[in-house]
């Protein structure tokens, strides 16, 4: 294996990890159908509370494809952690809106999120974090790049993606 198909590997680990974390939380625990992935999209929800926020943000925020967004969503206005209403400046367009049942529990969220962020960088030096974050970002940036270069070859020689 290479070098960096095991630093592939071990970012796949530590993504379990996380998530594993997240869905054992305190706030999972007292929140019947509270994922992970719903506490991330609260989160992110509240943290962008001072403007509209719609599925586009939640698709490119967390680098997912529409139709696993949409799913997603769907399914959390199922459970009444959001809701989504229309804009006055254009009729296509749903804002995400968090609902008093998800507010109720975004200050738990924040705990949890505070707890496992301490936990989880405790032993690290600022450098060590700076770096780590920089290398996070230039890969998501390559992989992006690489992703989107594929997309539009593939739409002008209108071929499927495997």
């Amino acid at each position: 294996m290479s070098r960096n198909q095991e630093m592939f590997m071990e970012l796949i680990s530590l993504n379990n990890l996380l998530k594993r974390h997240m869905d054992s939380s305190t706030s999972k625990k007292y929140v019947d159908n509270l994922t992970g992935t719903n506490g991330w999209v609260i989160g992110y929800i509240w943290r962008n509370r001072d403007h509209d926020v719609f599925q586009r943000d939640i698709e490119k925020e967390f680098s997912i494809r529409r139709s696993t967004a949409s799913k997603v969503l769907k399914l959390m206005e199922g459970k009444k952690f959001i809701k989504r209403e229309s804009v006055d400046y254009d009729a296509r367009l749903k804002k995400l809106v968090l609902t008093s049942k998800s507010l109720e529990i975004q200050k738990m969220i924040d705990e949890d999120f505070k707890n496992m962020c301490d936990k989880a960088f405790a032993n690290l030096t600022d450098e060590e974090i700076e770096s780590f974050l920089g290398v996070i970002l230039k890969i998501k940036h390559l992989i992006n790049k690489k992703l989107f270069t594929k997309i539009q070859l593939s739409m002008h020689c209108n071929l499927k993606l495997i």
